[in-house]
């Protein structure tokens, strides 16, 4: 049997001894720094063993890293890029658990350390990894220490599942609510903090949507803990965020609930190879614990039943969308009635229209067939929702005041105490710069900026509360009330928002679907109102700009017709007769004849010709000549000419016209003398 020295041979330690440190957290390295010190103290174990002290390398940059996955430990990646350039002579660790937590990382450096000759040093002894016992033992021990690890997350987890069970797991709170003294959830006491974080529900009730809360919060702080760092603990002030906002609302401690297991880690391997553990939030019915009425919430649970579901109607690709600007009234509620699809509202120079866009996508049909302008549906749709709001007309009216003046006094009352909380940051200021001592004169400075620091913010947040509560232009509740007594008018009313519409409309109807064919105008409305009853009504779309300006198919038609013996002037005369216009709305006359002809590609009678008459390819091939001369004779007057329907020429041919014509020819300076004896043979 071989001992354990003599498994170290020289040409092991003619290489490197790599000591490898790592500890699974950075408290761990604070806290148990003695474990710190026994893995540091290996190298001189590596030196009793033979090696030299300059051939002793220490890798300690996985402390405070976890050995689950080699991913992000770099220092392991270089001990495994040494031992298979056959750098490593022997691995020095306290056990073999210290390389990775992962059996198959384990299994893979070992494997690794047998082909170049490695040897694996720790506590218990010398292993050779080309040796099968060494092997067997080095598997086991890799086995061990996933399976420790493994039973000590299962008590881990089970101890905090019995802990949450009874609704006594703390965990960071969200901001608005703290622990207390004896460490139950209470309401933040800071009427600050109260105010703003009840504000956010407040808005996005009002406005539906989380983006209208960062809207609403433009020029408001609102606050942030700190976790770690020199602010651990601290509210820190900042703007607010979508994230922010959905945070807080997505978030089931403030409406009073204890819940624990709404998240779930989930290991995912990336396209590089590296595993990497990523955290995915779990559907509410697959929460681990649900404790209702845990503590005191800012909203009860059936409002946050109703966050959640006007939040999932707001995502784009499910359900409704929240109001938006735009003159598109049905935007984010009308459907498709041939995919089911909602419809985008697409706002183009002429006009809004709904488009579908999955027959863009699949090329069922052609775009205009789904695409329908948004005044035709609107002026519909909203005709419907008036009649069907004449007689709550005042008290949604008043409702809005009610609204908008509880949303002003909110904004207010927020402003007051941000001014309270600046007056009281200045005078704790004035009071730490009166207790100073006088000759501790650098303190004292400093003290001075602070405090003429906090009386400047003092300053500021008044000026914004004055100006915030000054007297304005707004409506008086009589005029209000005057005004919606005729709700058309306050409809039409240019103060009248197109998102307020919109939201009007939404309280009432809960979609509009749009059902129409290619080959037809007429689009079929459907309309579902939230009572649950619908209706359907049928619309004409408009015509194309290219249509619209088209000469009218009978018009065309009865041209097609007269078109054989009829002259342009007398067809436009048959066309006024039967009342059809051009597409300006004027009387037809020979040129618009004469376009359509064109157009259509209509043809035009075999001959105008009158009788005696003779056109000029009749008459150039009667002498042999070009027609090009017979256009120049007509140009120059040698030659009369009528010009007859499609400007085409006849020219009059009695024996005097046929005599000049041949004197013409004779006596042409640029005729060659073949040229007018054959047209001397043509005139005989």
């Amino acid at each position: 049997m071989v001992s354990a020295r003599e498994k170290i041979q020289g040409a092991h330690l003619e290489r490197l001894a790599v000591v490898y440190l790592r500890q699974s957290s950075s408290r761990q390295v604070r806290e148990n720094f003695r474990s710190t010190e026994r893995q540091y103290g290996l190298a001189e174990e590596a030196v009793k063993l033979g090696w030299e002290p300059e051939r002793v390398v220490t890798i300690d940059g996985d402390l405070g890293v976890s050995g689950r996955d080699a991913g992000p430990r770099g220092a392991y990646k270089e001990l495994v890029a040494r031992v298979c350039l056959g750098e490593v002579g022997a691995i020095l660790g306290l056990e073999v658990s210290r390389l990775a937590r992962s059996s198959a990382e384990t299994q893979r450096l070992l494997e690794y350390c047998g082909l170049t000759d490695t040897l694996v040093i720790d506590t218990d002894g010398i292993y050779d990894l080309r040796d099968f016992n060494d092997q067997l033992v080095l598997g086991v021990k890799g086995q061990l220490a996933q399976a420790e690890l493994h039973m000590m997350g299962v008590r881990l987890q089970g101890a905090k599942r019995h802990a949450a069970e009874r609704g006594e797991l703390r965990f960071p709170l969200p901001v608005g609510l703290v622990y207390d003294a004896e460490g139950r959830t209470i309401i933040d006491p800071d009427q600050e903090v109260q105010a703003v974080v009840a504000d956010i529900f407040k808005v996005f009730w009002e406005t539906g949507s989380a983006y209208g809360v960062v809207g609403a919060f433009a020029g408001r702080r609102f606050p942030r803990r700190a976790y770690g760092g020199a602010w651990a603990g601290e509210l820190r002030w900042g703007s607010l965020t979508h994230a922010r906002v959905l945070g807080v609302l997505r978030n089931p401690s403030y409406a009073g609930t204890y819940v624990f297991g709404r998240y779930r880690y989930r290991r995912l391997v990336r396209p590089d190879g590296t595993i990497t553990t990523g955290m995915i939030e779990l559907p509410r019915s697959e929460w681990a614990v649900v404790i209702h009425d845990h503590h005191e919430g800012y909203i009860c649970w059936e409002q946050y039943l109703a966050n959640q579901e006007r939040l999932a109607q707001n995502h784009t690709r499910n359900g409704q969308r929240p109001a938006r600007e735009g003159s598109a009234l049905c935007q984010g509620i009308v459907r498709c009635g041939a995919c089911g699809r909602s419809m985008s509202a697409l706002h183009r120079r002429e006009g809004s229209y709904y488009e579908c866009g999955h027959s863009r996508a699949d090329h069922i049909s052609t775009p205009g067939c789904r695409s329908v302008k948004a005044t035709v549906v609107d002026e519909l749709v909203a005709r419907r929702l008036l009649q069907a709001l004449a007689p709550e007309e005042i008290a949604l009216a008043l409702a809005a005041a009610d609204e908008f003046a509880d949303r002003r006094k909110r904004s207010n009352r927020a402003l007051e105490l941000r001014v309270e909380r600046a007056g009281y940051e200045a005078i704790r200021a004035e009071r730490a710069f009166h207790a100073c001592e006088p000759d501790n004169r650098l303190v004292a400075r400093t003290l001075e900026n602070r405090w003429e620091e906090k009386l400047r913010e003092l300053k500021d947040a008044e000026a914004e509360l004055a100006e915030h509560v000054m007297p304005s232009s707004e409506p008086s509740r009589e005029q209000l009330e005057a005004l919606a007594r005729d709700l058309p008018k306050l409809w039409a009313a240019d103060t009248t928002a197109d998102r307020d519409r919109k939201r009007l409309l939404r309280t009432l109807i809960a979609d509009v679907t749009l059902t129409s064919t290619p080959d037809s105008r007429e689009l079929q409305v459907g309309i579902r109102w939230r009572s649950g009853a619908a209706e359907q009504h049928a619309v004409q779309r408009p015509l194309k700009p290219a249509d619209a300006q088209r000469t009218p198919s009978p018009a065309v038609e009865l041209t097609r017709r007269l078109a054989l013996d009829h002259t342009n002037a007398q067809i436009a005369q048959r066309l006024n007769a039967a009342g059809f216009r051009t597409r300006k709305g004027d009387r037809f006359e020979a040129k618009h004849v004469q376009w359509i002809r064109w157009r259509h590609k209509i043809p035009y009678p075999a001959s105008y010709a009158r009788g005696g008459e003779l056109t000029v390819s009749q008459l150039a091939e009667r002498f042999g000549i070009s027609e090009g001369t017979i256009y120049a004779w007509i140009e120059t007057g040698k030659l009369t000419a009528r010009r007859g329907p499609a400007n085409k020429l006849y020219i009059p041919f009695p024996t005097e016209v046929e005599q000049q014509c041949g004197r013409l020819v004779t006596t042409s300076v640029h005729l060659s003398d073949e040229t007018k004896i054959r047209a001397a043979g043509g005139a005989v």
